[in-house]
């Protein structure tokens, strides 16, 4: 019998070890997903019932966008017993300076103010290194600063719609651009973007608005994809997707349902923010109905989307607006 011995080139050999290392990577990682996967659906639902840890934020230096009125204060006052130094920004001075003397009243030792307009890039920059020399680098960033024009996309002046783009999304890029570099240098920080309900889902006579925090919504996912593929794990993000506020912004806006999506408490909202950023939660969306409707966003037909919309009153929720730009939130 004649026996004919094949012996593979080089080339060839090579092309199989690469497919074998493939096909067992390919297994690795399928079984590493899959038993992650069980892991962190475990760990989710125990954090329903269990209270995360909470980090401890003594001698951080926590710098708060929008700080002279609304959820901005609030949120000063919750850190201000915390052992934080506060840097509060706003445009109103006045504002600015009666929160400082409420955090002091609070038990915040070391609170700074300053004068900036979010939406002036120079400014913000200028504004920074001012910070920076007198302050300290930050180590806690909340983008807070925003405005809503309130009316419809054709009846809005081209100013108010580039200037709701400058505050509520790009001014988020200065002030990452600012302060981020530090906290990767130490691979320790958090930034924290307050953005809206309206950046998930669309609403009648809130064009502008939507598309400025949509924006700000995907920049923050983005930046904080680049920080977990750079390695730097230290600096933690907390995206907030808040329904309606009653601080005054959304005055007038009403809702059909009260009970499934209320007009939020303020101070509810700023307990929910600082726990959120405490207990380095990613995402915080208020009510917790909406975890549900933006499950359903994605999964439901058009048509019946818009039919869930008109059940939701969302055609209607800005027929009594009667704000007028004013500062989030």
């Amino acid at each position: 019998m004649l026996c004919i011995w094949y012996y593979p080139s080089e080339a060839e050999a090579k092309k199989a070890v690469v497919f074998t290392v493939r096909k067992m990577n390919f297994l690795l990682e399928t079984l590493q997903v899959m038993i992650l996967s069980v892991y962190y659906n475990v760990e989710g639902f125990l954090r329903l019932f269990i209270s995360a840890r909470k980090k401890n934020v003594t001698g951080e230096i926590v710098l708060i966008t929008g700080a002279g009125s609304g959820i901005g204060r609030l949120m000063a006052l919750e850190f201000a017993g915390l052992g934080a130094t506060l840097v509060l920004w706003d445009i109103n001075q006045e504002g600015n300076k009666e929160t400082a003397c409420l955090a002091r009243e609070k038990g915040a030792v070391r609170v700074h103010t300053y004068l900036c307009d979010c939406s002036d890039k120079a400014e913000v920059y200028r504004v920074a290194d001012q910070v920076k020399r007198e302050v300290g680098d930050v180590s806690i960033l909340i983008n807070n600063a925003g405005i809503v024009t309130g009316k419809k996309f054709m009846d809005a002046p081209d100013s108010l719609i580039e200037k709701t783009i400058e505050v509520n999304t790009m001014s988020h890029f200065w002030t990452y651009k600012a302060f981020l570099p530090a906290m990767m240098a130490n691979n320790h920080g958090h930034l924290v973007s307050i953005a809206s309900s309206a950046g998930l889902i669309g609403v009648n006579g809130l064009a502008d608005y939507c598309a400025s925090k949509f924006a700000a919504i995907g920049f923050a996912e983005s930046v904080a994809l680049e920080l977990l593929s750079t390695g730097k794990d230290g600096v933690k993000t907390t995206i907030v997707c808040p329904y309606f506020i009653n601080t005054g912004m959304f005055d007038g806006c009403n809702t059909k349902w009260p009970r499934m999506l209320p007009i939020l408490d303020p101070h509810y909202v700023a307990k929910r923010i600082v726990n959120a950023i405490l207990t380095e939660q990613a995402y915080l969306l208020m009510p917790r109905s909406l975890y549900v409707l933006m499950a359903l966003k994605n999964i439901l037909p058009a048509k019946l989307a818009v039919l869930l919309g008109v059940y939701f009153g969302a055609f209607n929720f800005m027929d009594a607006f009667k704000g007028r730009g004013k500062k989030q939130q």
